[in-house]
């Protein structure tokens, strides 16, 4: 991938979610392995983000909805999302 293609898909889009029948699921950005600091503090359950308003949506231990999706808690602060691939200056 050259330099150019890797700075444009650098960007975060303000919203996404890690569900695929989320009309806010974006496969190719998730394939990178993202990352959210939530307040800080890395947090490896978020099921979804959203950067404007502040929030991420995190599982509830392992309780499941009637569906079989994992029951899920909606937290507001500062949101960083990062690439896991990207070299730390």
């Amino acid at each position: 991938m050259s330099e150019t293609n890797k700075a444009m898909n650098d960007e975060f889009p303000d919203r996404l979610s890690v569900d695929p029948n989320s009309p806010y699921y974006n496969g190719d950005i998730l394939a990178r392995d993202v990352g959210i600091r939530f307040k800080g503090a890395e947090k490896t359950n978020v099921e979804e983000y959203c950067i404007s308003e502040g929030w991420v949506r995190v599982t509830a231990g392992s309780a499941k909805d009637r569906y079989g999706n994992p029951l899920t808690i909606k937290v507001h602060g500062p949101v960083e999302p990062y690439f896991r691939d990207t070299p730390k200056s």
